[in-house]
């Protein structure tokens, strides 16, 4: 739905958001592959499964929980699906530019169980704050980033704090009007300064994603998995997933 080149440029520091709905077999899911420079928001909806990332940490996760991955200065990681054969996999990986603070730090990931993410009237508060409400995810980035679920005819109306200047919505189930707007299966960008955001489902059930951010200033410098600030940052990491892939296949894990 939205890649660095593209729309990220528009919504950084949302810079990437994957939409994955699938058929899948057991344990299907990513081989171990790096990043640096951003964090990974995976979120998956109905489907539990598998990690594992060279911070040390591995285990499982229950649907609707949150993998969140600060590569900072480089990080590898994997994750498979412990489903059913039949089961149909919906989820979302979300990558969010890091401020220079950030950006080559020491990787830091997190694993949040289902019950641990704020839920208020509907909404899950996947990333900073709703309603007095806060996820658990230390994102060091002023933002918002939730999990609208409305019933048919249902009316949701937010305004994100002032200091927001990036707003954007992904209708991914079902229809809903937009600020009048009917969207289907679509992403929508506002301009900065829209003011109140509303939506209303359309004709039944619709879930959407929202985002809403201070804009990240700084240029986008893409490597193949990894987005810095500076070319400089991006060289110095891609040397130490370099350093840290050599010690996985040692391992026979790559």
């Amino acid at each position: 739905m939205v890649s660095p080149g593209d729309i990220g440029e528009l919504i950084k520091p949302f810079i990437f958001l994957d939409h994955i709905e699938s058929e899948v077999q057991p344990g299907m899911g990513f081989g171990f592959h790096p990043h640096s420079g951003i964090a990974t928001l995976t979120y998956v909806l109905d489907a539990d499964g598998t990690y594992e990332d060279t911070t040390g940490k591995s285990g499982a996760l229950r649907a609707r929980g949150l993998e969140w991955m600060m590569a900072g200065g480089g990080v590898w990681h994997r994750g498979g699906v412990v489903e059913d054969s039949s089961a149909r996999v919906t989820g979302f990986q979300l990558w969010v530019a890091m401020p220079p603070s950030h950006e080559e730090a020491a990787a830091e990931s997190h694993y949040i169980e289902p019950e641990a993410v704020p839920e208020v009237d509907g909404v899950r508060v996947l990333l900073g704050s709703y309603q007095g409400h806060r996820s658990p995810v230390p994102v060091p980035n002023d933002m918002t980033y939730l999990d609208v679920k409305l019933s048919s005819a249902q009316r949701w109306t937010h305004e994100p704090p002032p200091s927001h200047d990036v707003a954007w919505v992904f209708v991914h189930q079902g229809t809903a009007r937009v600020n009048g707007q009917l969207v289907t299966d679509a992403l929508v960008v506002f301009e900065r300064g829209e003011g109140v955001i509303e939506l209303l489902a359309e004709g039944g059930e619709a879930r959407v994603l929202f985002g809403s951010a201070q804009r990240h200033e700084h240029p986008l410098v893409l490597g193949t998995s990894s987005v810095h600030t500076e070319r400089a940052a991006l060289e110095r990491s891609l040397r130490r997933i370099h350093a840290i892939g050599a010690d996985l296949r040692r391992e026979g894990k790559v």
